[in-house]
């Protein structure tokens, strides 16, 4: 049964870092498309990190890159994305998810929700100013 629990959500002030983890289970971690997508109140789920463990290919949109890094757990099959310098933009909820591996060879298919088949209940980010 495959699993995706996110943590490490939070509030914090604008310039300061968050370190979200997706602890997974259930599917062949190095082989699967994996990837960080964020959902505002009204607004549509987007992408913000992709990675494919195998070869460690990473994709960001324009809004993110610098800011945001995607990476896994050195240990365990635990995504991980580092968020640095916070801006109020980037609160959203977050989550995580999971899918076969091709998705990866593309960017914009690697940061396109209906791509993605195994999603976390998400962590909620709030950035005040």
């Amino acid at each position: 049964q495959v699993q995706l629990a996110e943590s490490g959500g939070g509030s914090v002030q604008a310039g300061e870092s968050l370190r979200l983890t997706c602890a997974t289970s259930g599917f062949p971690f190095d082989n699967y498309c994996m990837a960080w997508f964020r959902q505002g109140l009204g607004s549509q789920r987007e992408g913000v990190a992709a990675l494919y463990p195998a070869t460690k290919t990473t994709y960001y949109p324009d809004s993110v890159k610098g800011r945001l890094t995607i990476s896994r757990d050195n240990v365990e099959d635990t995504l991980v994305l580092q968020m640095d310098s916070l801006k109020p933009d980037d609160t959203s909820m977050y989550f995580c998810a999971a899918t076969t591996g091709w998705v990866c060879l593309y960017a914009e298919q690697a940061l396109d929700a209906t791509r993605y088949i195994h999603w976390g209940q998400g962590t909620q980010v709030t950035v005040s100013s």
